[in-house]
């Protein structure tokens, strides 16, 4: 039986000890490897007086060492924290210190930022994977891989312990870490392994950081069953052309990243010059992905599914839609049901349940549920909603924050976040619906959308493009074309075309630094 999150790895070890787990660049690993490798990060770890609970932060680049840092610390009972290297180091030291965290696991390619981490006082006290001469112990991941495992024993960890916390952004400003346990892990592992039918033979391209929550599902569902995950070094993913001929070397056969990724294989990858033919799914997630780029990109991949994946970071995952033929409007991809072991609802501003076919918070209820906010009872207590059944007996909810309606054939539609609605004029505006219609002309590659206020602090919608040469010439253009398609209290009253757009680590547009960007002109 699986209960925890190691498990996975013990049990693929037993089952087909020299297949595959990991790959990345010219580097393997097996389940045999991984299993006995985890064992003496445990023992190391465990040496070092790391007691169950104790956060381990993962300083990593895309490297085969993530999946060793990941079990590793798990399988010692403690909490892995992933650590984003591309993050400002004040960012890092907050998550540091936030965390209490004690030990890092990091690859030699980090010694420069992790010196300069160190030039600051933190909390730290020993790294592992490195060998340098810094102001803390640190040992190389050869040592650790010559640990005698005669005396480890195992520390006992059951499934509602906390397995890894998640950082994401906070809408305070400070970063907020989302508390998962070996439960919802493991039941997101269970659940999108069977959804996506993943077996043996799966060669899975894990394209995501893994400070990014889709990258659960190439270092938990894949190993679950036995798949090989191909974790993408970091080279590749800048490079579309490079991206398509490892995924053709490596025979991909199931792809998961946000729409960028494959927005950007399409238009400069070279796809016709590739046999992709292995690959039999795409999912995607994170945003919404442009129905005109979808169609072209299902036309080069006829014989693949293509899956629009919906969930926040709270709750893994909670929705799917597949779809196996492209999309034949510029309407929306639904976010589609909810899977199993979960239970949903909408309600309005009351906390009343809304009519189907009305707008509404989506909130959730899952097996695959963070327990809360790390060190944040507070903002924890305002996520969920808890609905009292009978005297002790509650439900407790996340709320998403996210708008959404149920259509005739009991899909739900996503219409936004609660957050990007705004009221102009006495009219409430979704300012992701003028997103999508600016993304349908032909000659736009990607819309952003937001507010800025004019010299008599009136609120005035206002949209960044990218796009090619010809529509640069022509903003007129642009808002003439949403007419066709928005209110009139709808229509941009701004447009400005950049070269490209500040993005997170995880490839999500920060429209916040683009309105700094322009009122800084």
């Amino acid at each position: 039986m699986l209960f925890t999150l190691p498990h996975i790895i013990q049990n693929s070890a037993r089952s087909f000890p020299e297949q595959d787990a990991f790959r990345c660049g010219r580097d393997s690993m097996s389940y045999g490897e991984l299993d006995k490798k985890t064992d003496q990060l445990a023992s190391h770890l465990i040496m070092k007086g790391v007691r169950k609970g104790d956060r381990i932060g993962v300083y990593m680049e895309r490297c085969l060492e993530t999946a060793l840092a990941v079990y590793g610390i798990m399988k010692a009972g403690a909490v892995y924290v992933p650590l984003d290297p591309s993050a400002p180091h004040a960012r890092t030291r907050f998550l540091l210190d936030d965390c209490g965290i004690k030990h890092v696991t990091t690859t030699a390619k980090q010694r420069r930022k992790i010196k300069a981490i160190l030039e600051t006082e933190t909390n730290l006290e020993s790294l592992i994977g490195i060998d340098a001469d810094l102001t803390i112990p640190s040992v190389s991941w050869d040592a650790i891989f010559k640990i005698d495992l005669s005396t480890y024993q195992p520390v006992k960890i059951i499934e509602s312990d906390l397995a890894y916390i998640m950082y994401t952004s906070g809408s305070t400003g400070a970063p907020k870490g989302i508390m998962h346990t070996h439960h919802s892990g493991l039941s997101y592992a269970k659940l999108s392994a069977q959804v996506y039918n993943i077996t043996l033979t799966d060669r899975i391209a894990n394209h995501a950081p893994l400070h990014f929550d889709i990258s659960t599902f190439g270092y938990f569902s894949g190993p679950l069953a036995g798949a090989t995950t191909v974790i993408i070094p970091d080279a590749h993913t800048k490079l579309p052309a490079s991206l398509s001929a490892l995924m053709e070397q490596e025979k991909i056969t199931i792809w998961y990243s946000v729409p960028l990724a494959l927005v950007q294989l399409l238009l400069n990858g070279v796809l016709d010059e590739r046999d992709l033919s292995p690959l039999r799914w795409v999912l995607y997630g994170g945003e919404n992905f442009v129905p005109k780029y979808m169609r072209e990109l299902m036309g080069l991949w006829p014989s693949a599914t293509f899956s629009n994946v919906y969930g926040p970071a709270e709750v893994n995952q909670c929705t799917y839609y597949h779809l196996n033929t492209p999309p034949e409007t510029d309407e929306q991809i639904p976010i589609g049901k909810i899977w199993e072991n979960t239970t949903y609802k909408i309600l309005g501003e009351d906390n009343s349940p809304v009519p189907k076919g009305t707008s509404g918070e989506l909130l959730v209820r899952s097996a695959t549920m963070m327990k809360g906010y790390w060190n944040n009872n507070v903002l924890t207590k305002k996520a969920l909603y808890t609905e009292h059944i009978a005297p002790g007996v509650e439900h407790v909810f996340y709320r998403t924050g996210d708008l959404v309606k149920e259509d005739e054939q009991g899909n739900l539609i996503f219409l936004g976040r609660n957050d990007r609605q705004v009221k102009l004029r006495g009219y409430r505006v979704e300012l992701d619906e003028v997103e999508a219609v600016l993304g349908k002309h032909d000659s736009v590659e990607e819309a952003a959308v937001f507010i800025l206020e004019n010299e008599n602090n009136e609120k005035q919608i206002a949209a960044a493009i990218i796009g090619t040469k010809e529509i640069e010439q022509s903003a007129d253009h642009l808002i003439a074309f949403s007419k066709t398609y928005l209110p009139p209290y709808a229509i941009p009253n701004h447009i400005y075309f950049l070269q490209d757009f500040p993005r997170t680590s995880s490839g999500k547009v920060k429209r916040s630094e683009i309105v700094k960007s322009l009122i800084q002109r």
